[in-house]
């Protein structure tokens, strides 16, 4: 399941698209106190955090199965010491818990040579049958919308988590996976994903382009962590 907020760079106060009405306490939990954590904190921050707190010990070396979807004819290209490769739609690759990947979005419908580069968080994994973790790759899903308000200057934030088998919420689900739910202003999408089940990635969508001065591409690129292919047999 995914949680979306939609806010404008460079301000604080979250702008979100509401499908339909809401009260606050329908999401958030009791009153008093502050999260440690929020969604509007800086790439990396939640999933280092958590991973200190020991809420979650995936193995140093496991890389956890994802894949990008987006628009027809959208690609996506993971960065690789600071370059992009060719891009493909329907990527899948294995990402390390605790670390943020910049990645590349190209062939956006009616924007002729606009590109986007999101970041994703991975927060935690996912424990799939054994041998089956190809299977069941954490979907990073891209709709018009979010592509949309990036080029307009905002930032778009999903939060993705794993429902609760217990409290889940039947809602329908779109060809690459759950669609999103949208949140207001006033309420934290982190907050919400963790009241619901286990957040296991963040993806962030800005206007944000690589900048050209050396010294600067290490921190873009978040130190270049690892990432492992995973090649799809054809159909």
């Amino acid at each position: 399941m995914t949680i979306r907020s939609v806010l404008p760079l460079l301000i604080i106060s979250l702008v979100a698209s509401l499908l339909q009405a809401a009260d606050p306490q329908d999401f958030l939990g009791p009153p008093g106190g502050h999260p440690l954590l929020t969604g509007d904190m800086p790439a990396g921050v939640i999933a280092s955090t958590r991973q200190h707190m020991g809420r979650q010990q995936p193995p140093p070396t496991y890389y956890q199965p994802v894949e990008f979807h987006g628009p027809r004819g959208v690609r996506f290209s993971l960065a690789q010491y600071g370059s992009f490769g060719e891009g493909e739609s329907n990527l899948m690759a294995g990402l390390m818990i605790g670390q943020v990947y910049r990645f590349r979005v190209t062939g956006i419908p009616f924007q002729a040579g606009a590109e986007l580069y999101p970041t994703i968080e991975m927060v935690d994994r996912t424990y799939p049958p054994p041998g089956l973790a190809t299977s069941y790759p954490i979907p990073i899903n891209l709709d018009e919308d979010d592509i949309l308000a990036a080029l307009e200057g905002r930032l778009v934030t999903r939060v993705i988590y794993l429902e609760d088998p217990q409290t889940a919420t039947p809602l329908p689900q779109g060809p690459n996976g759950p669609t999103a739910m949208d949140v207001p202003e006033y309420q934290d999408p982190l907050e919400i994903a963790d009241l619901r089940g286990r957040t296991v990635a963040i993806l962030r969508i800005g206007s944000l382009a690589p900048p050209r001065a050396e010294i600067l591409q290490a921190q873009f690129f978040f130190g270049h962590p690892s990432w492992a292919p995973i090649f799809k047999p054809q159909p």
